[in-house]
C-alpha cells in the first residue's frame, strides 16, 4: 500500500516527537524561524491576489486555494512549526517524551516562527512591496490586521481551536502518504479548508498582523489609509499581543492536544 493506517502514522508520530524534542535549541530555531518563513510567504500570496476582490467569499476561496500550499512546505522541508507540534503530546501520552521536553520544543519552535514570520512582514512592509496599486495592497494588510487584532477573545480562541484541529490533520495526513504527492495534497486540503472558513492561526497571524502593523509606520501607507477614511487606532502592538496572539495560540494548542489525544486513545492506547 501506498499508505500508512492511522495507527501506523499515530506510532510513527510518537515517535517524531521524541527526535523533534530533543534537537539543539539553536536547530529548533533555526527550523522554527524557516517555517515562519514558509508560513508567511503564503500569506503574502493571499494579501496580493485578495486585495483588490470586494466579495467576502471570493476572497476566502481565494486564499484557502492559495495559503494552503505553506503546510506542504514546511513538512516536505523538515521545517518545525509550532501548529504541527502540538502533536508532541501524542509522544508525552505515550511516555516517550515528557513534558517539560515538549513545552522547551514549543517555546523555542514559537520563538522562531515569531521571527521568520517577523522578517517577511517588516522587508515586504519597510521595502516598497506594499505599494502596489497606489499604496492600497498596504491600507488592505492593515484592514486584515485590525480585523484580527479586535476579533472578540472567545472567538478568536474557539477560531483559533478549530483552525489546528485542521491544521494537525493536515500534518497527519501528509505523514500518511509514502510518496511526495500524496504528502503534499494530504497537507493541502485541510488547511485549504480552515483558510476558507476564517479560521485563526497564530503562526500566519504573525505574518498578517505585524504587516499591518509595520506598514502603519510608513507614513504613505498611513496616510493613504487615513485618506480613505481608515481609523487605525486600533492597530497597536498591545491589541495584537492581547487581542490576537494570546487566544489564537491558547485555542491552537487545546486544538492539537485534542487531535493528539483522540489519536493516541483510539490506536497506540488501544494497542497496548
Amino acid at each position: 500500500m501506498n499508505l500508512f493506517s492511522p495507527a501506523e502514522i499515530t506510532a510513527n508520530y510518537a515517535e517524531a516527537g521524541v527526535k523533534k524534542s530533543s534537537m539543539p535549541v539553536c536547530k529548533m530555531l533555526l527550523l522554527g524561524v524557516l517555517a515562519g518563513m514558509l508560513i508567511a510567504f503564503p500569506s503574502c500570496v493571499t494579501n496580493i491576489a485578495s486585495y483588490g476582490l470586494d466579495n467576502n467569499s471570493t476572497i476566502r476561496t481565494v486564499s484557502g486555494l492559495l495559503f494552503a500550499f505553506g503546510l506542504g512546505m514546511v513538512v516536505l522541508i523538515g521545517a518545525e512549526l509550532f501548529t504541527g507540534n502540538t502533536l508532541i503530546f501524542i509522544s508525552v501520552l505515550d511516555k516517550k517524551v515528557r513534558l517539560a521536553a515538549m513545552l522547551k520544543d514549543w517555546l523555542f519552535v514559537y520563538i522562531g516562527n515569531f521571527i521568520g514570520s517577523m522578517l517577511v512582514a517588516v522587508l515586504c512592509a519597510k521595502f516598497g512591496w506594499l505599494s502596489a496599486s497606489g499604496n492600497l495592497l498596504a491600507t488592505y494588510a492593515m484592514k486584515v490586521a485590525m480585523g484580527k487584532m479586535t476579533m472578540p477573545f472567545q472567538n478568536a480562541f474557539f477560531m483559533g481551536f478549530l483552525c489546528n484541529v485542521l491544521v494537525t490533520i493536515g500534518v497527519l495526513l501528509s505523514l500518511g502518504a509514502k510518496d511526495t504527492t500524496g504528502r503534499f495534497i494530504g497537507a493541502w486540503a485541510p488547511v485549504m479548508f480552515f483558510v476558507t472558513c476564517g479560521f485563526n492561526h497564530s503562526i500566519a497571524d504573525m505574518t498578517y498582523c505585524t504587516m499591518g502593523l509595520f506598514a502603519k509606520t510608513v507614513p504613505a501607507y498611513a496616510e493613504t489609509a487615513q485618506a480613505l477614511g481608515m481609523d487605525l487606532g486600533a492597530l497597536t502592538w498591545g491589541n495584537y499581543f492581547v487581542g490576537n496572539m494570546l487566544p489564537v495560540t491558547l485555542g491552537n494548542i487545546l486544538g492539537g492536544m485534542f487531535v493528539g489525544f483522540t489519536m493516541w486513545f483510539g490506536f497506540l492506547r488501544k494497542a497496548k
